[in-house]
């Protein structure tokens, strides 16, 4: 009878300590799933970060090229012979110099 007991014992320990094995095994496994599950998560809310940035970034290119464009524009009036003119005459009073006035410089 003491066999009986002894092996009965045996086999309730076994399977207790399988049940603590399998319980070990799963909260590792878990713990695993769990690591993967958010490296998943924050890849995907990093990816979606620099698409906000590179949309931001698209942007401000778009707007400082329209800014180049106007400036180019601005440029090419303000530098225009016709404007300079006009208020060299105007403005500052500015004729063309009489043959008399001018003075030819060599070298």
């Amino acid at each position: 009878m003491a066999l009986v007991e002894t092996i009965r014992e045996g086999i309730f320990d076994g399977r207790r300590a399988l049940s603590g094995l399998k319980l070990s095994t799963l909260i590792v496994v878990a713990f695993v799933l769990m690591i993967l599950a958010l490296a998943y998560v924050w890849s995907h809310i990093h990816m979606t970060q620099m698409e906000y940035r590179i949309a931001a970034e698209i942007s401000k290119k778009e707007a400082l090229l329209e800014e180049q464009r106007k400036l180019k524009l601005e440029h090419a009036t303000l530098k225009s012979p016709r404007r300079i003119e006009s208020i060299a005459r105007n403005n500052l009073q500015m004729t063309y110099p009489d043959r008399e006035q001018v003075i030819a410089i060599k070298k």
